[in-house]
């Protein structure tokens, strides 16, 4: 591994070899991606932004989406030039240095650990809703022991479990717009639909533009999760090509089904109807007569909810493993199976990931709503670094793939303005964010996770830093 000094960048464009298994194949990265940003947030939330914006929603989904298809285009680039398990918190080492790795690997690590605990939270609370006999508790603990296990078993396996989660998540959505395109055409007659008479709910835009803008701030974390093809690509055959390919397709794919569900939704559920929007989705396929669509959402939100839990296990174990690798933490965590698993951190992530089940059990309206908040806008801090890493290292990747000979397999859109105009961006959500007393009390919350996590790595710099002073100078150094 390269040393370097604590607070500088890596001087080398190529992250540490790695001792990681390469099992993925460009169809398991594609459907991960959508798996991971499809779930409970499109199936349910939704109904919270549509409330919000009324059909403008749409232009909110848009921008979102906008700004995602770029954040991610930027992190495709750099991963397929430097595949590596810790993706954007080894970019950010290696364009801002030690500390920014740091920040983004442990903020990255919380933010999903949170989301597990909620996950496994609403799968226990439904699957008990079906069997009342079963307690919550033993659904929560089959869950975590199964899709535990299937990411201590091997990546391929994880690969494949994560690929069929994912399809059924893609056909609902699929059958879904089926459905709601035979009722637009008029194949399906239905009565109670607004379609063509949204004048007598207010209009396509009812809030005006503070609604659209409010909109976004409901609508821009829906897409969190597809960066886990970034950390992927490490254990893909031919990472460079897999992340490359499966990258072009998502991301359009996303956006896709993304706003054609919504615009199905605002074209025959009434925004105002806020019984309808607590489940949206239940809503338009009751209007077709389907009976059993309530039941029928709610499995899909369950797989929604298991696919999620199965990636994030896997997201959460590989930039542990990766902060190992870069010292940023505990030794055991870089340790590996002979199948070549990470199991000490995926035994870590799972863990802390009941331990945020229990929280959310035992203190939901103390604790588990500061660390949620915390969590609620950590993206942004995220996308933000990644951004700015692309912008200094786009010049070191090319140098390096002209010493090379290789060209880059996957370049950001119209560099560096669109880069530029996607930082212009984030801050502006920012700013919207500070607008909004509760997206204000998120941003403040993750503002204070940054500064303690910060404080751990000045910490830890000091530790070493001692550490080093007492041992002397190395013979050979």
């Amino acid at each position: 591994m390269t040393t370097t000094p604590d607070d500088g960048p890596r001087d080398a464009v190529t992250a540490p070899a790695e001792p990681l298994a390469h099992g993925l194949r460009p169809r398991h990265l594609t459907m991960m991606g959508l798996g991971s940003a499809i779930g409970a947030g499109l199936f349910l939330g939704s109904g919270e932004a549509i409330a919000t914006a009324g059909p403008a929603v749409l232009v909110s989904y848009a921008v979102a989406g906008a700004i995602v298809v770029a954040v991610m285009r930027m992190l495709a680039e750099m991963a397929s030039a430097t595949p590596a398990s810790g993706s954007f918190s080894v970019y950010a080492e290696m364009a801002l240095g030690r500390w920014a790795g740091f920040l983004l690997g442990w903020l990255y690590w919380f933010m999903l650990i949170m989301v597990l605990g909620v996950e496994v939270t609403g799968v226990a609370e439904i699957v008990s809703g079906w069997w009342p006999v079963v307690p919550q508790w033993a659904v929560a603990a089959a869950v975590v022991a199964v899709l535990g296990g299937i990411n201590l078993v091997g990546v391929r396996q994880f690969g494949e479990a994560e690929f069929w989660f994912a399809l059924v998540k893609v056909g609902a959505i699929v059958a879904f717009l089926a459905v709601g395109l035979l009722i637009v055409l008029g194949v399906i007659p239905v009565a109670g639909s607004v379609l063509g008479d949204w004048a007598a709910h207010g209009g396509f835009a009812p809030a005006g533009v503070p609604g659209v803008a409010a909109g976004l701030l409901a609508v821009a974390f829906a897409f969190g999760g597809v960066e886990i093809v970034a950390i992927a690509a490490a254990e893909a055959h031919d990472p460079r090509d897999a992340v490359a390919r499966a990258t072009r397709t998502i991301l359009w794919r996303i956006l896709f089904f993304y706003l054609g569900s919504v615009a199905v939704v605002v074209a025959l559920v009434p925004w105002d109807d806020a019984d309808a929007l607590t489940s949206p989705f239940v809503a338009v396929l009751e209007l077709a007569g389907l009976d059993g669509a309530a039941r029928l959402m709610e499995v899909v939100v369950v797989l929604a909810l298991l696919s999620a839990f199965n990636a994030q296990v896997y997201g959460t174990s590989r930039m542990l493993f990766s902060l190992g690798e870069r010292r940023d933490a505990p030794a055991p965590v870089t340790w590996v199976s002979r199948r070549d698993v990470p199991w000490v951190s995926v035994l870590v992530s799972v863990f802390f990931g009941v331990v945020a089940v229990l929280l959310n059990w035992l203190l939901p309206d103390a604790l588990l709503s500061v660390l949620l908040n915390a969590v609620g806008s950590a993206l942004i801090v995220v996308w933000f670094l990644i951004a700015v890493s692309q912008l200094r290292l786009r010049p070191r990747l090319e140098a390096a793939a002209a010493r090379t000979g290789e060209p880059m397999r996957l370049r950001m859109w119209a560099y560096p303005w669109l880069t530029w105009a996607t930082l212009a961006a984030l801050v502006g959500l920012a700013v919207l964010m500070l607008s909004d007393a509760a997206a204000r009390a998120q941003l403040l919350a993750t503002a204070g996770l940054v500064v303690v996590i910060l404080g751990a790595y000045l910490v830890r710099r000091r530790m070493a830093a001692r550490r080093a002073a007492v041992a002397g100078p190395q013979v050979g150094a």
